[in-house]
């Protein structure tokens, strides 16, 4: 883990850029009118949580409250809901686009395996193999005796 120089910003807090493309890809929850229960912490100060964590390599349940990112779990529950609201694709994506659009790709450096792409299972199957023996083996695990009885013998 690298330190922060004096004057930088640290990794994670997230840049005013970076969160105006970010923030229309996160699911909107409105708040209940009844029963509104507690207020959800921002979605900015969960990211910068969830960073903070994935930065310094930290236990969830060690996320400082006192940074003002939520709890732990907060950020913890955050990031699997926007997983499975698909935020991360998309983001992934939109950058992507940004970057090839400005031309500033370099694809001759891509680096592609089974994470990123899909492969099937298999492939193409040999030919099976044509027997060399003049008529099929015997059966080694069965016997040609008649199967015993179950039943108890009086």
């Amino acid at each position: 883990m690298s330190t922060v120089r004096k004057g930088e910003q640290p990794p994670w807090i997230v840049p005013d850029g970076l969160w105006e493309r970010i923030e229309p890809l996160l699911p909107q929850h409105p708040r209940r009118l009844r029963n509104p229960g507690r207020k959800r912490v921002p979605d900015r100060q969960v990211l910068c949580g969830i960073l903070f964590v994935l930065y310094t390599a930290i236990p969830w349940e060690y996320l400082p409250q006192e940074l003002g990112f939520g709890s732990g779990m907060t950020c913890w529950r955050r990031l699997a809901e926007w997983h499975e609201a698909g935020v991360w694709q998309r983001l992934h994506e939109l950058l992507l686009a940004e970057l090839h659009a400005a031309d500033k790709l370099d694809w001759s450096k891509a680096v592609i395996d089974g994470s990123h792409v899909r492969a099937l299972k298999g492939g193409p199957k040999p030919a099976r193999a044509r027997s060399t023996a003049p008529r099929p083996a015997r059966n080694t695990t069965s016997s040609p005796t008649a199967p015993a009885s179950h039943s108890p013998s009086a």
